[in-house]
């Protein structure tokens, strides 16, 4: 029997899979991304997959190696290993953990939303979580100094509490399904706050954008609000379907005989509730706005759009990495 032919060394496997200027290829490479099965390989099998990408870089093809298990590799290789730094990421920081850690958190921040520790503690909890995440992602080529950490910690946690509390006393007097919903309005308003001030350095001075072949051309920190301003618009989107339909759910199966009878039920029916919606929301909400982002060169600062027109007079177009 013959030898398959070997594969070609010619793949470009530090871009995603597929096309990433329609939704769909987008969406499904961020199904993948987030997959949560990612999270229960042996550190042999990520070890594995590290050396298969890493040959392949090198051009090394190992025989028998089809372009499948060459895609599969590259997908767990980055679920697990940071895209700049190449050191294998906290297990909780990674996308694959997205799914799991929402779902657990968002489902007890919508059950437990009754009483002031309870909010305090969850909110806190999902705070935490976040900043977790982000220090996790980090972009290599501006890393976040534990002093901006702390700040955006701190203020994202104390925003989101303030929220809470500051909702939940007003909605005392109105229905009961209202009340569920100031869980949402909480981490909304969180996520703006959270955001921005991890990226404080980037508002200050500006991200790289390049040309369409990636020439570095300048920083710029209109780029910069424009890709803040999308991570945004895609967190609170994430967040927005798994806590605005369960508590409908919820709220009508409160009032038949069965949740009466089996209160424990509660918790883990939203939790579950929760982890449904997720498991969509997290991918599609990723892939909203590609993210190799652009924007007209006129819609820059004036100096950058000066620096850009000496070096490429025709040039109308800039892209930037618009983070996650």
């Amino acid at each position: 029997q013959e030898m398959p032919p070997s594969l070609p060394a010619t793949i470009n496997i530090r871009e995603p899979r597929w096309d990433q200027s329609t939704f769909q290829g987008r969406a499904k490479h961020f199904f993948m991304v987030t997959d949560p099965r990612n999270l229960l390989l042996s550190g042999a099998t990520l070890e594995e997959a590290r050396r298969v990408v890493e040959d392949y870089r090198a051009g090394t093809v190992p025989p028998g190696l089809t372009e499948d298990q060459l895609w599969r590799a590259k997908y767990i290789y980055d679920s697990a290993f940071h895209p700049d730094t190449g050191e294998k990421m906290l297990l909780v920081g990674r996308m694959s953990a997205q799914v799991p850690m929402n779902m657990t958190i968002t489902g007890c921040m919508l059950t437990f939303y009754r009483t002031t520790p309870a909010v305090l503690f969850w909110q806190w909890v999902n705070q935490s979580f976040n900043a977790i995440v982000n220090y996790t992602n980090r972009s290599g080529d501006a890393p976040i100094t534990p002093s901006q950490l702390g700040t955006a910690y701190v203020s994202a946690t104390t925003g989101a509490v303030v929220t809470a509390l500051g909702l939940k006393s007003l909605t005392k007097h109105l229905p009961a399904i209202i009340g569920r919903y100031v869980p949402f309005a909480a981490v909304a308003a969180a996520n703006c706050i959270n955001i921005p001030l991890m990226r404080q350095r980037e508002l200050k001075l500006g991200i790289p954008v390049t040309d369409e072949n990636g020439n570095r051309l300048g920083e710029s920190t209109a780029a910069a609000q424009k890709a803040i301003f999308q991570v945004v618009v895609s967190r609170i989107g994430m967040a927005a379907p798994a806590m605005a339909i369960p508590p409908v759910i919820m709220n009508a199966l409160e009032k038949r005989a069965f949740l009466k009878r089996y209160p424990y039920l509660n918790a883990p029916l939203q939790v579950g509730l929760v982890g449904l919606c997720l498991v969509f929301a997290t991918p599609l909400c990723c892939a909203l706005f590609p993210q190799k982002s652009s924007m007209p060169v006129s819609r820059l600062e004036p100096e950058v759009q000066a620096q850009i027109r000496e070096k490429d007079p025709r040039l109308e177009t800039v892209y930037f990495n618009k983070g996650l």
